[in-house]
C-alpha cells in the first residue's frame, strides 16, 4: 500500500513538472526571448543590423523633425552598453524625419564597414541638380572613428519624396536607391533609380533607371533593399500605376545589378499615398528563405521568398488578430530560422503609438512570444534583430 501511494506521489509530481514546462503538452511551442529597448540617447526612427562577431550597429535620429542629425553606436554586449555616439552626416540639420518615410538607413559591407543613405533635409548639401533635395551618403572611415563627408548620389534624376535605400556585400559592392519623378509631371511617372558602387563606397557610378514596367512610384512612401546569402539583390517600392494601383512591388537581381526582372508582392488599389514602409531578413544559412513584409490596408502582410533556380514566393499571410492603421513592419531572423515580426500601431501624420509584435518558429507557426508595448514616438518606427544566442532585440 505504501509503494503504491508513494507511486502516485510521484506521478503526480511529474505530471504537475510537465504542465509547467511544457512537456507533453502537444500544443507546446518553444519559448523565444523578446526584449525591448529604448532607442539610445532618445533617438527616433532606430535601424540596426549584427555584425559577424555579435555587435550590434544601429543609427538613430535626432533634433528638429524637418532638420536634424543621424548618429551611430555600436554595442558588443548585446545593446547593454553603447558607444559614445559618432554623427553620420557630416553637415549639421542635413537628415530629415518628417512622414517617418525619409529616413536613414544602415548595412554593413565588406570587412564590416558601415555604410548609411539617408534623405537630406530641406537645408542639405550638396544640392542635386537644379537646387533640388539630395540623396546623401556616407561611410565610416577606415579607422572606425568617423563618418566620411556626406555625398549626393543624384546626378540627373532628381525629385526625390518618399525615402530610398541602400544595400551592401562583403565583395565591395555598395547599391543605393532612389525613386524620383525626374521631370515626369506625376506618380504614375515617376521611377526606381540605382547608383552601383564597385570600389565599397569609394565612388558610385552615374545613376541608371531599374523598374523597366511603367509602374510609377509612389511618392511619399519609402524604398527597402536587400542583398540574400546567395547574392541576390531585392529592392521593394510601392507602385503607384495610374495614380492609384499603390502594389508592393519587388525587383530582384541575380547579376549585380546588370538587370532586374519584377514581380507584384500584393495588390492595393488606393487614390492616395500611405506613407508606407518596408522589411526584410534572412537566417545565417545560404539556403535560408528571405522573409520581407509590408503595409497594406492598415495590416502587415509578410511573405518569404526561397533561393532557387526558379523563383518562390509564399502567398502574403497577415499579421494576427486585427489592429488599428498598422504600419511600419520590422523582421529578424535568427539561427534556428525563428522568426520576430513587429510593427506599429495607431501612428500617423504627427502622431506616436503603440509597438506591437509577434514571433515564428521556424516553419512559420506563430510562437506564444507576442505583446504591445505604448510609447512609440512621433515619426518613429521600430528596428528589430537577432542576437547570437537566438533571442530578439527589438529597439522603439
Amino acid at each position: 500500500m505504501r509503494i503504491f501511494v508513494r507511486c502516485i506521489i510521484a506521478l503526480l509530481a511529474i505530471t504537475s513538472v510537465a504542465a509547467v514546462s511544457g512537456v507533453g503538452r502537444a500544443d507546446t511551442q518553444p519559448e523565444t526571448k523578446v526584449t525591448l529597448q529604448r532607442t539610445p540617447d532618445g533617438g527616433i526612427q532606430p535601424q540596426a543590423v549584427v555584425d559577424e562577431k555579435g555587435v550590434i550597429h544601429l543609427i538613430y535620429f535626432r533634433g528638429e523633425a524637418k532638420a536634424g542629425d543621424v548618429f551611430y553606436v555600436r554595442s558588443a554586449d548585446g545593446g547593454a552598453t553603447w558607444s559614445t555616439p559618432l554623427r553620420v552626416n557630416s553637415q549639421p540639420n542635413s537628415a530629415i524625419a518628417t512622414g517617418t518615410v525619409r529616413g536613414a538607413q544602415i548595412v554593413l559591407g565588406k570587412n564590416g564597414r558601415v555604410h548609411v543613405s539617408w534623405n537630406g533635409s530641406d537645408s542639405a548639401l550638396p544640392k542635386g541638380p537644379d537646387n533640388t533635395t539630395p540623396m546623401l551618403y556616407s561611410r565610416l572611415n577606415d579607422a572606425g572613428d568617423a563618418f566620411e563627408p556626406q555625398r549626393n548620389l543624384i546626378t540627373w534624376a532628381n525629385g526625390i519624396d518618399g525615402g530610398g535605400s541602400l544595400a551592401a556585400d562583403s565583395k565591395g559592392n555598395v547599391y543605393v536607391f532612389w525613386h524620383a519623378n525626374a521631370g515626369a509631371e506625376d506618380e504614375a511617372d515617376r521611377a526606381v533609380f540605382m547608383a552601383r558602387s564597385t570600389d565599397d563606397g569609394s565612388t558610385f557610378a552615374r545613376e541608371i533607371k531599374i523598374n523597366l514596367d511603367a509602374t510609377g512610384a509612389c511618392g511619399c512612401c519609402q524604398m527597402r533593399a536587400f542583398i540574400g546569402a546567395d547574392s541576390a539583390l531585392y529592392v521593394l517600392y510601392r507602385a503607384a500605376g495610374e495614380n492609384e494601383n499603390r502594389d508592393a512591388t519587388l525587383l530582384i537581381s541575380h547579376d549585380g545589378g546588370e538587370k532586374f526582372f519584377s514581380t507584384v508582392l500584393q495588390k492595393w488599389e488606393l487614390m492616395a499615398c500611405p506613407m508606407s514602409t518596408f522589411a526584410f531578413a534572412q537566417g545565417t544559412e545560404k539556403t535560408s528563405r528571405v522573409a520581407v513584409a509590408w503595409e497594406t490596408e492598415q495590416q502587415i502582410y509578410s511573405s518569404t521568398i526561397t533561393p532557387a533556380a526558379i523563383l518562390q514566393i509564399s502567398p502574403p499571410a497577415a499579421a494576427p488578430a486585427q489592429g488599428k492603421n498598422r504600419k511600419h513592419p520590422t523582421l529578424a531572423v535568427n539561427a534556428r530560422s525563428e522568426v520576430l515580426k513587429a510593427w506599429t500601431e495607431g501612428t500617423g501624420w504627427a502622431r506616436g503609438g503603440s509597438l506591437a509584435w509577434q514571433s515564428y518558429d521556424a516553419e512559420g507557426k506563430p510562437t506564444i512570444e507576442k505583446g504591445e508595448q505604448n510609447g512609440v514616438p512621433v515619426w518613429s518606427m521600430p528596428t528589430a534583430v537577432a542576437l547570437r544566442d537566438g533571442t530578439f532585440l527589438l529597439f522603439y
